[in-house]
C-alpha cells in the first residue's frame, strides 16, 4: 500500500462540516458551528487556526480569497483580500539592487512584500456573512498559539526543510518561528507567543488594529529598514473587494472561481477544452484521459500567464477567455496522438506554501477560503515581536512593461490560490479547492473531472492520483506511483516527459478538500486530502 493512498470514507453530516489540512484546525470550525455560528464563521476560525499550526502556508501576513454561497441570494459570490504592492513599488529600484526579477527570499525579499489582505478578508466576511465577531473565532488560535499544540506529521516534515532553515536565518526575528533555535519535529509541543499576542490585539482592535497603530508601524519599519517600499500609509489605505464569480458550464454542471488577479481562470478554460473530449468513456486513470487533460491544462494556464493581472489596473479579456467559441478554436490545437512540445497563449480577442479550507452549515450556507503566505514562510521575514511573516506574492510580478502583470504601485499581483464551488441547477453541489502553488487549476481540472466524468464522492476524487505539469520550468508532467507503468509509457510515447513522485514529495500534488451537498436532503459528504494531515469533520 502506497504512502498517500487512503482507506478513509468519506464523513457524511446533516448540521455542518469542516474540512481542511490539519485536524486542530478542522474542530476549531467545527465547534464554531456547534456554538451557533455559520459556515462563514467556521471558516475564519479554521484558517486562524491554521496561522498557528501550520505558520509555513499560511498567516496573518499573507493574503486570501473566498468564495460565499449566499443560499438567501442563491448566488456564488467572490471575496478578494488579497493586498496590493506597495505606492512606491517600481522595477528600477530591483534592478538598481541587481536583481532582474523580484526575489522571493533572502537578501533583496523586502521588495517581494505586499500588503497582507488575510485579516481584512477576514474581517469582511464576518460583517457580511457571519453571525460572530473576530474576537469571538479567534479564541482558537489564540489559544493554540499561547498554550501550545503537538505537530503534525506532514507540517513537521516541512517545517525542517533545509530551504525554510536558510531563509529564517538571514534575520535574527526569524527564530520566532523556531520554537527553541531549532525546526519542530513530529510530536513536538509548539508554542508561539508572539503571535498569539499579535492575535490578542487584533481580536480586541479588529482590522484597525492591524492596518493602523502599533502592528502597522512595526511592520513598515521592518521593511523599511530592510530597504523596501512598505509604509503605514500603504497599510492604512488597503481594503477588500466583493467581486462577481466567474464560471463556466461542465456538463451541466456549474464551475466557479474568484476572478482574476487569482489564477482560477486556468482551470475553467481548460475545464472548456476538455468538455470536448468523451473523457466519461474513457478510464479513470487511462492514458487517453491523462493527455487530454494534460493537454488541455497547458492550453489553459498559457492563457493564465499571459492575461491574468489586476483587473482594476489593466483590462483582463475574461469573457472571451471563457466563450465556448474560443475554447472550440484552441481545442483544435489539441492531437490526440501528440503532445504539443510548443504551446503557447492564444487570442481571444480574435476571429507555493498555502492552506486551504472549506466549511457548509446546515442551513446551507458554504464558504470556500484559501489563505497563503505563497511559499514557506513567505519571504522569511518575520516582524520583530510580532511573529507574523510576511508573504512574498510580489515576486509573481512582470518587468515586461508590455506584461500586463507588470510591476507597479498600489497594483495587486497574479494570485495563484484559488477556492472554488460548483452549482448543479441552481444549487450548491460542491465547496472544493486544491492548495499547492501552481498546481491548485490543475487540482480542480481533476477533481472536477473525477467526480463529475466518474461519479467518484468526495474522497475518492481526493484519493486518485494526480499529475502535475511543471508549469514554471521544465514542463515535465509529474505523476505519482500509483500510476500504472503502462499509463506512463503510454503517454511518454505521446511525446510527454514524465517523472514520478513518491512519499513527501508527493505533497507537491496539491492539499484538496471537497465538501458536496445533497439539495434534497441537505447530507453533507466531506473529504480531506490523504497527502495532508488533513481531517474533514461533521456534526
Amino acid at each position: 500500500m502506497s504512502y498517500f493512498q487512503s482507506r478513509r470514507s468519506a464523513v457524511i453530516a446533516r448540521n455542518g462540516a469542516v474540512a481542511t489540512s490539519q485536524p486542530l484546525a478542522a474542530q476549531a470550525g467545527l465547534q464554531m458551528l456547534k456554538d451557533g455560528g455559520n459556515a462563514v464563521d467556521a471558516a475564519v476560525a479554521t484558517a486562524a487556526v491554521l496561522n498557528v499550526v501550520e505558520p509555513m502556508s499560511t498567516g496573518i501576513g499573507g493574503d486570501m480569497f473566498a468564495l460565499i454561497w449566499d443560499r438567501n441570494e442563491r448566488k456564488v459570490v467572490a471575496l478578494n483580500g488579497s493586498g496590493r504592492q506597495a505606492a512606491a513599488a517600481n522595477v528600477d529600484d530591483v534592478r538598481k539592487a541587481g536583481y532582474d526579477s523580484v526575489p522571493n527570499n533572502g537578501p533583496g525579499s523586502h521588495f517581494a512584500v505586499s500588503v497582507p489582505g488575510t485579516v481584512h478578508g477576514w474581517e469582511t466576511a464576518l460583517n457580511k456573512y457571519g453571525r460572530m465577531t473576530l474576537r469571538e473565532v479567534l479564541q482558537p488560535a489564540i489559544g493554540y498559539a499561547l498554550n501550545g499544540y503537538a505537530v503534525s506529521e506532514v507540517i513537521a516534515n516541512g517545517w525542517q526543510s533545509p530551504e525554510i532553515a536558510e531563509k529564517l536565518a538571514h534575520r535574527p526575528s526569524g527564530v520566532q518561528m523556531l520554537p527553541g533555535g531549532r525546526a519542530p519535529k513530529y510530536g513536538d509541543v509548539v508554542r508561539l507567543p508572539e503571535l498569539g499576542r499579535t492575535l490578542q490585539m487584533i481580536a480586541e482592535g479588529g482590522s484597525e488594529a492591524f492596518y493602523k497603530g502599533e502592528i502597522a508601524k512595526k511592520t513598515a519599519d521592518f521593511i523599511q529598514s530592510e530597504g523596501g517600499w512598505l509604509t503605514e500609509g500603504d497599510l492604512a489605505n488597503h481594503h477588500s473587494d466583493w467581486d462577481e464569480a466567474i464560471s463556466v458550464n461542465y456538463r451541466g454542471v456549474d464551475i466557479w472561481e474568484c476572478p482574476p488577479n487569482g489564477q482560477g481562470i486556468a482551470a475553467l478554460i481548460a475545464l472548456n477544452l476538455a468538455e470536448g473530449f468523451d473523457l466519461p468513456s474513457m478510464g479513470a486513470q487511462s492514458a487517453d484521459r491523462y493527455h487530454y487533460l494534460i493537454e488541455s491544462m497547458r492550453l489553459g494556464y498559457a492563457d493564465a500567464l499571459q492575461y491574468v493581472a489586476d483587473p482594476r489596473v489593466t483590462e483582463v479579456p475574461v469573457g472571451p477567455l471563457l466563450s465556448k467559441d474560443y475554447a472550440n478554436r484552441r481545442r483544435a490545437e489539441i492531437s490526440g496522438i501528440k503532445a504539443d512540445p510548443n504551446v503557447s497563449y492564444g487570442d481571444p480577442m480574435g476571429g507555493a506554501d498555502t492552506v486551504y479550507l472549506t466549511a457548509v452549515d446546515g442551513e446551507g450556507t458554504a464558504c470556500s477560503l484559501i489563505n497563503s503566505l505563497f511559499s514557506g514562510f513567505g519571504t522569511g521575514l518575520v516582524v520583530p515581536t510580532l511573529g507574523m511573516a510576511l508573504q512574498n506574492r510580489g515576486a509573481l510580478f512582470s518587468f515586461d512593461p508590455d506584461h500586463p502583470n507588470y510591476l507597479e504601485g498600489n497594483k495587486r499581483p497574479y494570485q495563484t490560490i484559488i477556492p472554488a464551488m460548483a452549482t448543479r441547477d441552481d444549487e450548491m453541489w460542491l465547496s472544493f479547492g486544491v492548495m499547492g502553488g501552481f498546481q491548485q487549476p490543475q487540482g480542480h481540472l481533476q477533481v472536477v473531472s473525477n467526480m463529475v466524468d466518474h461519479q467518484m464522492d468526495s474522497q475518492q476524487a481526493l484519493d486518485a492520483p494526480r499529475f502535475r505539469i511543471d508549469v514554471q520550468d521544465t514542463q515535465d508532467v509529474l505523476v505519482e506511483e500509483d500510476l500504472s507503468p503502462d499509463v506512463i509509457n503510454e503517454l511518454e510515447s505521446r511525446g510527454h516527459t514524465v517523472r514520478v513522485m513518491s512519499g513527501y514529495d508527493r505533497t507537491g500534488f496539491g492539499g484538496g478538500q471537497v465538501i458536496s451537498r445533497n439539495p434534497e436532503t441537505g447530507v453533507l459528504t466531506a473529504g480531506s486530502e490523504p497527502r495532508k494531515d488533513g481531517l474533514a469533520a461533521g456534526w
